[in-house]
């Protein structure tokens, strides 16, 4: 079983985007996950880990929540 963190930054209003994400893993993956949490951040930040391992960063790649899933999936 794995853990996926979504780190999103708080000023810059990303939560909902957070929540979206959330939900769609949940949706796809939940009964291999232990624990998927949100971790409140800064600075532009915007991450999908699994296991600490980035999947997604928002600097590197284009939000796509169907992408962001099938990369989580990818990784467990």
């Amino acid at each position: 079983m794995s853990h996926v963190a979504i780190e999103y930054c708080v000023p810059c209003g990303f939560r909902e985007r957070a929540l979206d994400v959330q939900g769609a893993i949940l949706n796809g993956v939940e009964d291999e996950l232990d624990e998927l949490s949100l971790v409140m951040g800064d600075h532009g930040v915007f991450e999908v880990r699994v296991d600490g391992e980035t999947v997604f960063d928002k600097e590197e790649d284009d939000f796509d929540v169907d992408e962001i899933t099938r990369a989580v999936r990818e990784h467990l």
